[in-house]
């Protein structure tokens, strides 16, 4: 990672040893904190009980998540789009995440790639390199968003189901570990709500925070509900994913 010394939390931070969303809304919108905190609520026992060796940060902006891995990898290899709205200065590589990516086959072991693949016009081919660059029994850490709002338009192409995701996985050489939902309808309710409440002015600020800290209460209170579990499966917010490359598949190129 380039200029590591440099390296300050950005979208989440450490507190109390708990992955969290950050307060600065010059980093993390107050409308994006729930989905944030979701978010990290995935990535952080999985990361720690996944990642290793070398580690490729597909799609890496700030590196949002580098706390949370540095311990566990030897090293990470950071890559983004050259139009990338996040800045470059962590950035290894600038390439177009859309094409083949200009790495050797298995070259690393652990692959985040968080918010991208939605991004991506070929999601097949975005998941048949990440798979020819893991080496055998290399782990992959994706997340994507479902019952979400448009972003980083023109450029948000897909939403994808959990089958979906299996499949991709499945076809392009990767077990799936762990496939599981992000939020549900509260979440996503509470994620549209706040996200229309801040384009209000004046009062739109503290209502979207009002409404993001109601909506987390109301969802935390619920979470070992039989049937908030069955609607979680119905309308997630989004979707996090853990798969290993097969120790059988060999060079997985393009298809």
């Amino acid at each position: 990672m380039r200029e590591r010394e440099r390296w300050k939390p950005s979208k989440y931070v450490m507190h109390g040893g708990k992955l969290r969303p950050s307060t600065d809304r010059g980093e993390l919108a107050a409308s994006s904190r729930l989905i944030a905190r979701l978010i990290a609520d995935k990535y952080q026992p999985a990361i720690c009980e996944y990642a290793r060796g070398l580690m490729l940060d597909l799609g890496c902006g700030k590196v949002p998540f580098y706390e949370t891995y540095r311990e566990h990898v030897i090293d990470n290899i950071c890559v983004d789009w050259p139009s990338s709205t996040h800045g470059n200065r962590h950035v290894d590589m600038l390439c177009d995440l859309s094409r083949p990516l200009p790495f050797v086959d298995g070259s690393f072991d652990t692959i985040l790639s968080s918010d991208v693949i939605e991004h991506l016009p070929d999601p097949l081919l975005a998941f048949s390199e990440m798979s020819r660059l893991l080496r055998p029994g290399g782990i992959l850490l994706l997340n994507t968003p479902f019952l979400y709002m448009l972003h980083e338009i023109p450029h948000d192409y897909y939403r994808f189901t959990h089958y979906a995701i299996q499949r991709l996985a499945d076809v392009t050489g990767m077990e799936t570990l762990q496939i599981e939902e992000i939020g549900g309808p509260g979440a996503v309710l509470t994620d549209l709500l706040s996200k229309a409440l801040a384009s209000l002015p004046f009062v739109g600020l503290p209502l979207s925070i009002a409404t993001q800290t109601l909506g987390g209460a109301f969802i935390r209170l619920s979470s070992d509900s039989p049937r908030k579990s069955r609607a979680l499966a119905r309308f997630p917010i989004g979707y996090f994913l853990v798969a290993r490359k097969r120790a059988d598949t060999g060079s997985f190129g393009p298809p």
